[in-house]
């Protein structure tokens, strides 16, 4: 047989299909199957012979070719949406042909008849179901291999768990190609609106305290900058993985797919401090903008409004100027409150049973220094509720202090985005789908650019029987902040949405990750062992069962079904079907 002298090996795979390629067919079959052979009489083939690519099979709407090069593989991918772009132009949009790429590089099995099996295989086709049209979607291990060898920008678009794929793979998007054989130009890296990444701004000293200074300063300057519905802004979670790393900002412009990077330093002796500023065109590494403060520590938030309007007169259109000029200015709070809530920030980021427990007392300290501190207000009803949910708190209790505690910050600050976050968790905890949407779609129009609020807006629409319009939200989220240090939440985002929709295979394997990344919390785990007893994998099933019992010894399916946050009664049978079948009593 075939199989038994079928070879392993190392290669680099396209796999490419047209959109909407039934729609086309049921419009007009004869003339849809005439537009293709030409495509690639004139186009593809030609294209495939010059990059040594060999067909491996074809299929009505798409193929699989094999190349012995990644480079390869990706040139002629790009040259291919090239040359089939400008074959189509001059047809009408609803007729035109349009092809998705993935590309992988992987182990495969080769069989003498020339086929080929095996993950690196199945990578690729997933690949290409995840590209834009016209575009192409390539792995993390093909742009490991690239390493510069063509002259193409490529924009990071996070991890997915792919379908029966052990493990997240990483995604790229090349962007543009520009090299002798042509030019191709597949999308602009950079949104059509102003694009900025702030650089976490350098402490220059080695006092903790000063750290947390600097810290909290580049985080109120890209929450500034973030609110100015023009911008689009990288979040700040992504930006701190740069944290005292030597940095390239055209690399940084390039990875993040952003225009200009602000960058800068602090150093604060006693009650003085001196603050310097410096924005940079990434693409061209020009300094457009330098300056530097100096201050009293009181004058903080002055020195950062200063900061934040200089960057906003200097790339933006006077309208966002103007914009930024009529924000509210911000409460004359005192240091130290404002100290206990960055160090409250970050201890969220974290999400564990210490931390958590951490922010409590620092947060009632701000308040007690501010009562009108809205942030701080908001960030003890989010995480009081958030305890509730993973079983550290009394439900009870967390709704009746977070009711009241989320009313005292719309009345001191309603422009709070924690606060509609906040707001939010307690519509989560009593099914109220409407309100958690309208309140974190809220907390988006405030802040376009809180990728933790797109997230959450995903999870309301899966709690909400909406899984086609929960990932979009997810996906934005990981577009604004590819290295999160919630993307372990976002993982169970994902899981959440995936169960609602049925593919327990993706709920599954996004649960997993969500606890690898989260290893505490005990609710993906549960969303895992749904989705497992209702695949029918016993294995898998008792694994994570255990892990969950080990978190919450007491658990049961009544319990699970009477906390659960989806909104439909049939989603809520769904998840306790899929725990009584992994063995939950």
């Amino acid at each position: 047989m075939a199989t038994a002298r079928a070879e392993r090996r190392l290669a680099a795979i396209l796999a490419a299909d047209v959109v909407g390629y039934s729609r086309l067919v049921e419009h007009d079959e004869t003339g849809t199957l005439s537009a293709l052979k030409v495509l690639r009489r004139e186009v593809i083939d030609p294209l495939l012979a010059e990059h040594q690519g060999r067909i491996v099979k074809l299929m009505g709407d798409g193929a699989l070719v094999e190349f012995g090069s990644v480079v390869d593989a990706v040139a002629c991918a790009v040259a291919i949406q090239k040359g089939v772009a400008e074959n189509q132009a001059d047809i009408p949009t609803e007729r035109r042909i349009v092809f998705r790429i993935g590309v992988n590089l992987g182990d495969v099995i080769h069989e003498l008849d020339g086929d080929l099996y095996g993950d690196g295989v199945n990578i690729a086709a997933r690949l290409q179901t995840l590209a834009d049209p016209g575009g192409i979607c390539i792995s993390g291990t093909a742009y490991d291999h690239l390493a510069g060898k063509l002259d193409c920008d490529y924009e990071y678009l996070g991890e997915r768990a792919l379908k029966n794929m052990e493990r997240p793979v990483r995604l790229y998007r090349p962007l543009q190609e520009r090299t002798a054989a042509g030019t191709a130009s597949l999308r602009s890296a950079l949104p059509e609106r102003p694009s900025i990444a702030v650089l976490p701004f350098n402490a220059l000293s080695a006092e903790p305290e000063q750290d947390f200074f600097s810290d909290g300063l580049t985080e109120d300057i890209t929450t500034a900058l973030s609110k100015l519905k023009g911008f689009f802004v990288i979040a700040r979670n992504t930006m701190f993985t740069y944290k005292g790393k030597p940095v390239d900002v055209r690399a940084i412009g390039r990875e993040l797919g952003v225009r200009y990077v602000l960058e800068g330093s602090v150093r604060k002796s006693g009650n003085r401090m001196r603050v310097t500023a410096q924005l940079i065109d990434a693409a061209s590494d020009v300094h457009l903008w330098a300056e530097r403060y100096d201050g009293d520590v009181g004058d903080i938030f002055a020195i950062q409004d200063e900061i934040t309007a200089s960057v906003v007169g200097r790339i933006g259109p006077e309208l966002l100027a103007a914009e930024h000029a009529r924000e509210s200015p911000k409460p004359n709070h005192g240091l130290d409150a404002w100290e206990c809530v960055v160090r409250a920030v970050f201890l969220c980021s974290q999400l564990s049973e210490e931390s958590s427990g951490k922010m409590l007392p620092l947060l009632d300290r701000a308040i007690e220094l501010a009562p009108g501190y809205a942030q701080a207000l908001a960030m003890k009803a989010w995480i009081t509720m958030w305890r509730a949910f993973q079983g550290w708190e009394d439900m009870g209790y967390a709704l009746a202090l977070a009711r009241d505690v989320v009313q005292q910050a719309i009345a001191a600050d309603d422009k709070e985005p924690w606060t509609y976050l906040a707001q939010a968790m307690i519509a989560f905890a009593t099914r109220d789908n409407v309100l958690a949407v309208a309140a974190i779609s809220q907390a988006v129009a405030i802040n376009p650019n809180s990728a933790f609020a797109h997230g959450q807006l995903g999870l309301a629409h899966a709690n909400g029987g909406r899984a086609v319009d929960a990932i979009p939200c997810i996906d934005y989220a990981l577009r604004l902040s590819p290295c999160e240090a919630f993307l372990g939440d976002f993982q169970f985002y994902y899981a959440m949405a995936y169960f609602q929709g049925a593919d327990y295979e993706l709920g599954l394997s996004y649960a997993r990750e969500a606890n690898r990344l989260r290893s505490g919390h005990a609710v993906p785990l549960v969303i895992g062992t749904a989705c497992a007893g209702l695949l029918d994998n016993q294995e898998a099933a008792a694994d994570l069962l255990g892990r969950l019992k080990s978190l919450v010894p007491d658990i049961s399916r009544d319990a699970v079904g009477a906390t659960s946050s989806f909104v439909r009664a049939e989603d809520r049978a769904r998840l306790i079907e899929g725990l009584r079948r992994a063995g939950l009593n």
